[in-house]
Protein backbone atom coordinates (compact mmCIF):
# COMPACT_ATOMS: atom_id res chain seq x y z
CA UNK A 1 0.00 0.00 0.00
CA UNK A 2 2.99 2.40 0.99
CA UNK A 3 4.36 1.83 -2.40
CA UNK A 4 1.25 2.88 -4.58
CA UNK A 5 1.25 6.01 -2.10
CA UNK A 6 4.20 6.84 -3.46
CA UNK A 7 4.16 5.88 -6.89
CA UNK A 8 0.67 8.22 -7.31
CA UNK A 9 2.62 10.76 -5.56
CA UNK A 10 5.45 10.41 -7.90
CA UNK A 11 2.82 10.43 -10.79
CA UNK A 12 1.09 13.35 -9.66
CA UNK A 13 4.94 15.66 -9.08
CA UNK A 14 5.40 14.28 -12.50
CA UNK A 15 2.81 16.03 -14.41
CA UNK A 16 3.89 19.35 -12.51
CA UNK A 17 7.71 18.95 -13.82
CA UNK A 18 6.38 18.49 -17.29
CA UNK A 19 3.78 22.10 -16.77
CA UNK A 20 5.86 24.14 -16.92
CA UNK A 21 9.78 25.45 -17.24
CA UNK A 22 11.67 23.03 -15.67
CA UNK A 23 12.96 23.81 -11.42
CA UNK A 24 14.89 21.81 -9.86
CA UNK A 25 12.81 21.64 -6.76
CA UNK A 26 10.57 19.53 -8.47
CA UNK A 27 13.26 17.52 -10.39
CA UNK A 28 14.57 16.41 -7.02
CA UNK A 29 11.19 16.00 -5.54
CA UNK A 30 10.50 13.34 -8.03
CA UNK A 31 13.77 11.39 -7.91
CA UNK A 32 13.24 11.28 -4.06
CA UNK A 33 9.57 9.59 -4.51
CA UNK A 34 11.39 7.18 -7.16
CA UNK A 35 14.12 6.08 -4.39
CA UNK A 36 11.46 5.81 -1.85
CA UNK A 37 9.36 3.67 -4.02
CA UNK A 38 12.30 1.33 -4.95
CA UNK A 39 13.74 1.18 -1.55
CA UNK A 40 9.63 -0.22 -0.37
CA UNK A 41 9.43 -2.47 -3.38
CA UNK A 42 12.28 -4.63 -1.56
CA UNK A 43 9.63 -6.78 0.20
CA UNK A 44 7.07 -6.32 -2.11
CA UNK A 45 5.85 -9.80 -3.09
CA UNK A 46 6.42 -10.90 -6.82
CA UNK A 47 3.37 -11.03 -8.33
CA UNK A 48 2.00 -7.86 -6.44
CA UNK A 49 5.40 -5.48 -7.63
CA UNK A 50 4.82 -7.11 -11.58
CA UNK A 51 1.46 -5.60 -11.68
CA UNK A 52 2.92 -2.28 -9.49
CA UNK A 53 6.03 -1.93 -12.06
CA UNK A 54 3.42 -2.42 -15.59
CA UNK A 55 0.64 -0.46 -14.81
CA UNK A 56 2.62 2.13 -12.29
CA UNK A 57 5.42 2.24 -15.72
CA UNK A 58 2.48 3.03 -17.83
CA UNK A 59 1.07 5.36 -15.69
CA UNK A 60 4.58 7.40 -15.47
CA UNK A 61 4.94 7.28 -19.09
CA UNK A 62 1.90 8.67 -20.01
CA UNK A 63 2.46 11.39 -17.75
CA UNK A 64 5.14 12.53 -20.61
CA UNK A 65 1.94 12.79 -22.66
CA UNK A 66 0.61 15.59 -20.50
CA UNK A 67 2.00 18.53 -21.95
CA UNK A 68 3.84 19.84 -24.81
CA UNK A 69 8.03 19.54 -24.52
CA UNK A 70 8.77 21.47 -21.49
CA UNK A 71 12.25 21.73 -20.96
CA UNK A 72 14.06 20.89 -24.84
CA UNK A 73 13.02 22.15 -27.87
CA UNK A 74 15.15 19.08 -29.93
CA UNK A 75 11.86 17.27 -30.94
CA UNK A 76 11.09 20.65 -33.34
CA UNK A 77 14.52 19.86 -35.50
CA UNK A 78 12.96 15.91 -35.83
CA UNK A 79 9.57 17.28 -37.17
CA UNK A 80 11.39 19.87 -39.18
CA UNK A 81 14.33 17.46 -40.36
CA UNK A 82 11.09 14.64 -40.99
CA UNK A 83 9.15 17.46 -43.38
CA UNK A 84 12.29 18.84 -44.90
CA UNK A 85 13.35 14.83 -46.07
CA UNK A 86 9.73 13.86 -46.93
CA UNK A 87 9.93 17.19 -49.81
CA UNK A 88 13.24 15.14 -51.00
CA UNK A 89 15.54 17.10 -49.53
CA UNK A 90 18.83 16.12 -47.83
CA UNK A 91 18.65 17.24 -43.78
CA UNK A 92 22.54 17.97 -43.85
CA UNK A 93 22.08 20.35 -47.08
CA UNK A 94 20.61 23.38 -45.71
CA UNK A 95 19.73 24.63 -42.07
CA UNK A 96 16.51 25.85 -41.33
CA UNK A 97 17.32 29.11 -41.99
CA UNK A 98 17.97 29.18 -45.36
CA UNK A 99 15.88 30.95 -47.43
CA UNK A 100 15.24 28.55 -50.13
CA UNK A 101 13.38 26.27 -47.22
CA UNK A 102 11.17 29.03 -46.57
CA UNK A 103 8.23 27.23 -48.87
CA UNK A 104 8.45 24.33 -46.33
CA UNK A 105 8.00 26.32 -43.00
CA UNK A 106 4.56 25.98 -41.29
CA UNK A 107 3.41 28.22 -38.24
CA UNK A 108 4.10 26.19 -35.23
CA UNK A 109 7.95 25.80 -35.91
CA UNK A 110 7.75 29.52 -37.38
CA UNK A 111 5.45 31.58 -35.18
CA UNK A 112 4.85 34.99 -36.10
CA UNK A 113 5.32 36.38 -33.07
CA UNK A 114 9.17 36.15 -30.92
CA UNK A 115 7.61 37.25 -27.48
CA UNK A 116 7.17 33.44 -26.27
CA UNK A 117 10.24 31.50 -24.34
CA UNK A 118 12.64 29.10 -26.15
CA UNK A 119 12.26 30.57 -29.49
CA UNK A 120 15.40 31.22 -31.67
CA UNK A 121 15.78 34.52 -34.02
CA UNK A 122 16.58 33.79 -37.95
CA UNK A 123 18.84 36.53 -39.39
CA UNK A 124 16.20 37.61 -42.10
CA UNK A 125 13.95 38.63 -39.38
CA UNK A 126 11.60 36.59 -37.36
CA UNK A 127 12.11 33.40 -35.48
CA UNK A 128 11.47 29.76 -34.79
CA UNK A 129 11.08 27.42 -32.06
CA UNK A 130 13.88 24.84 -33.50
CA UNK A 131 17.33 25.37 -31.69
CA UNK A 132 20.17 26.70 -33.95
CA UNK A 133 18.35 27.34 -37.02
CA UNK A 134 21.63 28.68 -38.46
CA UNK A 135 23.37 25.17 -38.97
CA UNK A 136 22.47 22.18 -40.53
CA UNK A 137 21.07 19.07 -38.64
CA UNK A 138 23.63 16.84 -36.31
CA UNK A 139 21.20 13.70 -36.26
CA UNK A 140 22.71 10.47 -37.97
CA UNK A 141 20.74 8.49 -40.81
CA UNK A 142 18.60 6.09 -38.59
CA UNK A 143 17.39 8.83 -36.34
CA UNK A 144 16.69 10.66 -39.89
CA UNK A 145 14.80 7.60 -41.18
CA UNK A 146 12.59 7.48 -37.72
CA UNK A 147 11.61 11.67 -38.36
CA UNK A 148 11.15 11.17 -41.67
CA UNK A 149 8.67 7.77 -40.57
CA UNK A 150 6.72 9.96 -38.32
CA UNK A 151 5.97 12.63 -40.58
CA UNK A 152 4.28 10.16 -42.93
CA UNK A 153 2.19 9.15 -39.56
CA UNK A 154 1.14 12.71 -38.36
CA UNK A 155 -2.15 13.80 -39.44
CA UNK A 156 -2.80 17.60 -39.67
CA UNK A 157 -2.15 19.87 -36.88
CA UNK A 158 -0.05 17.29 -34.72
CA UNK A 159 2.71 19.11 -34.49
CA UNK A 160 4.76 17.42 -31.56
CA UNK A 161 2.36 15.10 -30.25
CA UNK A 162 3.25 12.11 -32.68
CA UNK A 163 7.19 12.30 -31.71
CA UNK A 164 5.95 12.21 -28.22
CA UNK A 165 3.55 9.30 -28.75
CA UNK A 166 6.28 7.70 -30.31
CA UNK A 167 8.58 8.09 -27.31
CA UNK A 168 5.74 6.60 -25.36
CA UNK A 169 5.21 3.77 -27.49
CA UNK A 170 9.31 2.86 -27.16
CA UNK A 171 9.72 3.31 -23.71
CA UNK A 172 6.50 0.73 -23.17
CA UNK A 173 8.24 -1.89 -25.13
CA UNK A 174 11.53 -1.72 -23.29
CA UNK A 175 9.36 -1.87 -20.41
CA UNK A 176 7.96 -5.26 -21.02
CA UNK A 177 10.84 -6.17 -22.33
CA UNK A 178 12.53 -5.56 -18.95
CA UNK A 179 9.85 -7.07 -17.00
CA UNK A 180 10.10 -10.33 -18.92
CA UNK A 181 13.61 -9.60 -18.10
CA UNK A 182 13.41 -9.54 -14.34
CA UNK A 183 10.67 -7.93 -12.73
CA UNK A 184 12.11 -6.36 -9.69
CA UNK A 185 15.23 -4.81 -11.53
CA UNK A 186 12.89 -3.93 -14.11
CA UNK A 187 11.29 -0.91 -11.88
CA UNK A 188 14.59 0.96 -12.21
CA UNK A 189 13.07 1.78 -15.65
CA UNK A 190 9.64 1.98 -15.04
CA UNK A 191 9.69 4.60 -12.53
CA UNK A 192 12.75 6.16 -13.03
CA UNK A 193 11.47 10.37 -13.98
CA UNK A 194 14.11 10.90 -16.64
CA UNK A 195 11.98 8.16 -19.00
CA UNK A 196 8.75 10.44 -19.02
CA UNK A 197 10.81 13.65 -19.11
CA UNK A 198 13.01 13.00 -21.74
CA UNK A 199 11.87 9.80 -23.65
CA UNK A 200 7.91 10.94 -23.88
CA UNK A 201 7.57 14.56 -22.94
CA UNK A 202 10.86 16.01 -24.79
CA UNK A 203 10.58 12.93 -27.16
CA UNK A 204 14.38 12.87 -27.46
CA UNK A 205 15.19 10.46 -30.37
CA UNK A 206 17.83 8.41 -27.70
CA UNK A 207 14.84 6.48 -26.93
CA UNK A 208 15.28 5.06 -30.12
CA UNK A 209 18.73 3.93 -29.48
CA UNK A 210 17.64 2.60 -26.36
CA UNK A 211 15.37 0.74 -27.65
CA UNK A 212 17.38 -1.20 -30.03
CA UNK A 213 20.42 -1.41 -27.71
CA UNK A 214 18.31 -3.77 -25.15
CA UNK A 215 16.82 -5.68 -28.12
CA UNK A 216 20.02 -6.25 -29.00
CA UNK A 217 21.27 -7.64 -25.57
CA UNK A 218 18.64 -9.96 -25.63
CA UNK A 219 19.05 -11.48 -29.13
CA UNK A 220 22.58 -12.92 -29.64
CA UNK A 221 22.27 -13.48 -33.60
CA UNK A 222 21.06 -10.39 -34.42
CA UNK A 223 22.95 -8.20 -31.54
CA UNK A 224 25.79 -6.61 -34.41
CA UNK A 225 22.64 -5.53 -36.59
CA UNK A 226 21.19 -3.86 -33.91
CA UNK A 227 23.85 -2.17 -32.18
CA UNK A 228 24.71 -0.94 -35.78
CA UNK A 229 21.06 0.79 -36.05
CA UNK A 230 21.43 2.18 -32.62
CA UNK A 231 24.72 3.41 -33.41
CA UNK A 232 23.32 5.00 -36.68
CA UNK A 233 20.36 6.40 -34.44
CA UNK A 234 22.33 8.71 -31.88
CA UNK A 235 26.77 6.97 -31.83
CA UNK A 236 26.43 7.14 -28.40
CA UNK A 237 25.44 3.75 -28.05
CA UNK A 238 28.98 3.01 -29.67
CA UNK A 239 30.22 2.94 -25.56
CA UNK A 240 27.48 -0.60 -25.72
CA UNK A 241 30.02 -2.64 -28.22
CA UNK A 242 32.68 -3.50 -25.71
CA UNK A 243 30.07 -4.84 -23.39
CA UNK A 244 28.60 -6.83 -26.37
CA UNK A 245 32.13 -8.20 -27.25
CA UNK A 246 32.43 -9.20 -23.66
CA UNK A 247 35.42 -12.11 -23.20
CA UNK A 248 36.65 -11.82 -26.91
CA UNK A 249 40.04 -11.24 -25.53
CA UNK A 250 40.31 -13.96 -22.94
CA UNK A 251 41.81 -16.94 -24.81
CA UNK A 252 43.95 -14.85 -27.75
CA UNK A 253 41.48 -13.42 -29.92
CA UNK A 254 37.38 -15.31 -30.77
CA UNK A 255 38.00 -13.84 -34.03
CA UNK A 256 34.37 -15.19 -35.08
CA UNK A 257 32.35 -13.75 -32.20
CA UNK A 258 34.63 -10.13 -32.92
CA UNK A 259 33.27 -10.47 -36.47
CA UNK A 260 29.65 -11.79 -35.66
CA UNK A 261 29.24 -8.56 -33.86
CA UNK A 262 31.03 -6.28 -35.58
CA UNK A 263 30.64 -7.08 -39.31
CA UNK A 264 26.56 -6.75 -38.94
CA UNK A 265 27.19 -3.50 -37.08
CA UNK A 266 29.47 -1.95 -39.24
CA UNK A 267 27.28 -2.62 -42.75
CA UNK A 268 24.13 -1.24 -40.97
CA UNK A 269 26.25 1.78 -40.41
CA UNK A 270 27.36 1.78 -43.74
CA UNK A 271 24.03 1.28 -45.18
CA UNK A 272 21.85 3.24 -43.04
CA UNK A 273 24.81 6.16 -44.39
CA UNK A 274 24.88 5.47 -47.85
CA UNK A 275 21.64 7.01 -49.24
CA UNK A 276 22.25 10.33 -47.81
CA UNK A 277 25.98 10.49 -48.75
CA UNK A 278 24.64 10.16 -52.22
CA UNK A 279 21.92 12.61 -52.06
CA UNK A 280 23.54 15.42 -50.04
CA UNK A 281 25.75 17.68 -51.15
CA UNK A 282 27.10 18.55 -47.66
CA UNK A 283 28.59 16.52 -45.75
CA UNK A 284 26.80 13.90 -43.51
CA UNK A 285 28.51 14.37 -40.37
CA UNK A 286 26.38 17.86 -40.09
CA UNK A 287 26.88 19.88 -36.97
CA UNK A 288 28.83 17.60 -35.23
CA UNK A 289 32.60 19.19 -35.12
CA UNK A 290 30.53 22.56 -34.19
CA UNK A 291 28.52 21.02 -31.35
CA UNK A 292 31.77 19.65 -30.06
CA UNK A 293 33.19 22.72 -29.89
CA UNK A 294 30.31 24.54 -28.63
CA UNK A 295 29.48 21.71 -25.55
CA UNK A 296 33.20 22.71 -25.28
CA UNK A 297 34.75 19.31 -25.06
CA UNK A 298 37.95 21.00 -26.52
CA UNK A 299 38.19 23.17 -24.51
CA UNK A 300 37.19 22.06 -20.81
CA UNK A 301 38.47 25.01 -18.60
CA UNK A 302 35.28 26.91 -20.63
CA UNK A 303 32.59 25.09 -19.06
CA UNK A 304 31.96 21.99 -16.97
CA UNK A 305 33.27 19.17 -18.95
CA UNK A 306 35.19 16.69 -17.32
CA UNK A 307 34.55 17.88 -14.04
CA UNK A 308 35.28 15.42 -12.05
CA UNK A 309 39.13 14.48 -13.84
CA UNK A 310 39.57 18.24 -13.80
CA UNK A 311 39.33 17.90 -9.63
CA UNK A 312 42.97 15.64 -9.81
CA UNK A 313 44.42 17.38 -12.80
CA UNK A 314 45.23 20.12 -15.04
CA UNK A 315 42.35 20.82 -17.13
CA UNK A 316 44.25 20.31 -20.53
CA UNK A 317 44.71 16.69 -19.40
CA UNK A 318 41.35 16.12 -18.81
CA UNK A 319 40.76 15.15 -22.56
CA UNK A 320 43.25 12.69 -22.70
CA UNK A 321 42.93 11.08 -19.18
CA UNK A 322 39.25 10.46 -20.21
CA UNK A 323 39.87 8.54 -23.57
CA UNK A 324 43.09 6.67 -21.61
CA UNK A 325 40.37 5.94 -18.78
CA UNK A 326 38.06 4.85 -20.91
CA UNK A 327 40.21 2.50 -23.41
CA UNK A 328 41.42 0.36 -20.22
CA UNK A 329 37.48 0.51 -19.20
CA UNK A 330 36.44 -1.63 -21.90
CA UNK A 331 39.67 -3.57 -22.34
CA UNK A 332 38.79 -5.06 -18.93
CA UNK A 333 35.76 -6.09 -19.97
CA UNK A 334 37.25 -7.18 -23.57
CA UNK A 335 39.33 -9.35 -21.60
CA UNK A 336 37.53 -10.61 -18.42
CA UNK A 337 34.15 -9.39 -19.64
CA UNK A 338 31.14 -12.52 -19.13
CA UNK A 339 30.19 -13.56 -22.35
CA UNK A 340 26.67 -14.50 -21.06
CA UNK A 341 25.91 -10.81 -19.57
CA UNK A 342 27.02 -8.33 -22.30
CA UNK A 343 24.74 -5.89 -20.71
CA UNK A 344 27.16 -5.56 -17.47
CA UNK A 345 29.69 -4.30 -19.93
CA UNK A 346 27.97 -2.15 -21.83
CA UNK A 347 26.64 -0.46 -18.27
CA UNK A 348 29.72 -0.30 -17.10
CA UNK A 349 31.73 1.56 -19.69
CA UNK A 350 27.89 3.43 -21.14
CA UNK A 351 28.21 4.87 -17.66
CA UNK A 352 31.54 5.33 -17.07
CA UNK A 353 31.85 7.21 -20.50
CA UNK A 354 29.13 9.83 -19.00
CA UNK A 355 30.82 10.07 -15.33
CA UNK A 356 34.06 10.76 -17.50
CA UNK A 357 32.59 13.68 -19.63
CA UNK A 358 30.17 15.09 -17.31
CA UNK A 359 27.54 16.04 -20.03
CA UNK A 360 24.90 18.53 -19.25
CA UNK A 361 21.92 16.43 -20.76
CA UNK A 362 19.88 14.18 -19.22
CA UNK A 363 18.70 12.31 -21.43
CA UNK A 364 21.99 10.95 -22.75
CA UNK A 365 21.53 8.60 -19.49
CA UNK A 366 18.49 7.08 -20.64
CA UNK A 367 20.83 3.78 -22.15
CA UNK A 368 22.61 3.64 -18.60
CA UNK A 369 18.91 3.48 -16.89
CA UNK A 370 17.82 0.53 -19.12
CA UNK A 371 21.10 -1.15 -18.69
CA UNK A 372 21.10 -1.13 -14.85
CA UNK A 373 17.67 -2.44 -14.63
CA UNK A 374 19.04 -5.43 -17.25
CA UNK A 375 22.08 -5.56 -14.66
CA UNK A 376 20.19 -4.58 -11.00
CA UNK A 377 22.55 -2.66 -10.56
CA UNK A 378 20.55 0.13 -9.06
CA UNK A 379 24.37 2.60 -8.12
CA UNK A 380 24.24 3.50 -12.16
CA UNK A 381 20.94 5.69 -11.87
CA UNK A 382 22.59 8.60 -9.92
CA UNK A 383 24.07 9.35 -13.81
CA UNK A 384 21.10 10.17 -14.73
CA UNK A 385 20.10 12.34 -11.81
CA UNK A 386 23.23 13.91 -12.01
CA UNK A 387 23.00 14.66 -15.75
CA UNK A 388 19.50 16.03 -14.71
CA UNK A 389 20.46 17.62 -12.29
CA UNK A 390 23.45 19.48 -14.90
CA UNK A 391 20.33 20.55 -17.22
CA UNK A 392 18.50 22.74 -14.97
CA UNK A 393 21.40 24.56 -13.51
CA UNK A 394 22.78 24.96 -17.38
CA UNK A 395 24.27 22.45 -19.78
CA UNK A 396 27.31 24.52 -19.96
CA UNK A 397 27.30 26.68 -16.89
CA UNK A 398 31.12 26.66 -15.19
CA UNK A 399 29.47 27.10 -11.60
CA UNK A 400 26.58 25.00 -10.22
CA UNK A 401 25.86 22.04 -8.32
CA UNK A 402 26.28 19.58 -11.30
CA UNK A 403 29.73 18.70 -10.14
CA UNK A 404 29.01 17.87 -6.92
CA UNK A 405 25.94 15.66 -8.00
CA UNK A 406 27.80 13.98 -10.78
CA UNK A 407 30.75 13.56 -7.81
CA UNK A 408 27.78 11.70 -5.66
CA UNK A 409 27.33 9.59 -8.46
CA UNK A 410 30.82 8.38 -9.06
CA UNK A 411 31.02 7.34 -5.40
CA UNK A 412 27.69 5.46 -5.70
CA UNK A 413 28.80 3.34 -7.88
CA UNK A 414 32.15 3.02 -6.41
CA UNK A 415 30.28 2.08 -2.92
CA UNK A 416 28.06 0.15 -5.47
CA UNK A 417 30.89 -2.26 -6.79
CA UNK A 418 33.04 -2.46 -3.08
CA UNK A 419 29.78 -3.70 -1.41
CA UNK A 420 29.24 -6.18 -4.34
CA UNK A 421 32.85 -7.21 -4.55
CA UNK A 422 32.59 -8.04 -0.46
CA UNK A 423 29.86 -10.10 -0.96
CA UNK A 424 31.32 -12.08 -3.62
CA UNK A 425 34.81 -12.67 -2.19
CA UNK A 426 32.05 -13.62 1.69
CA UNK A 427 30.49 -16.32 -0.68
CA UNK A 428 33.72 -17.72 -2.40
CA UNK A 429 34.86 -18.24 1.01
CA UNK A 430 31.95 -19.73 2.72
Amino acid sequence: MKVIVVLVGLAVVLTRTVAGAPGIGWYLLAWALFAVAVWLARRTPDRQLAVLVVVGGIVMVTTGLSAPPSSSTDSFRYAWDGRVQAAGISPYDHPPADPALAGLREGWLFPSGCEARDLWPLPDGGCTRINRPTVPTIYPPVAQGYFLLVHWLSPDGARHKVLQLGGWVMAIVVLLVLCRWNVRTAACWAWCPAVPIEAVNNAHVDMLAVLLVVLAMRSAQARGALLGAAVAAKLLPAAALPGALSGVLANGVEWRRAFKVLVPAALVVALAYLPYVLVSRASVVGYLPGYLQEERYGSPADGNRYALLRLVMPDSWAPYAMIVLLVLIALYFLRYGEPERPWRGALVVSGSLLLLLTPGYSWYALLVVALAAMDGRWEWLGVALAGGVAYVAGPTARAGPATAFYTAAALAVLVGWAVRRSRETAAVRR
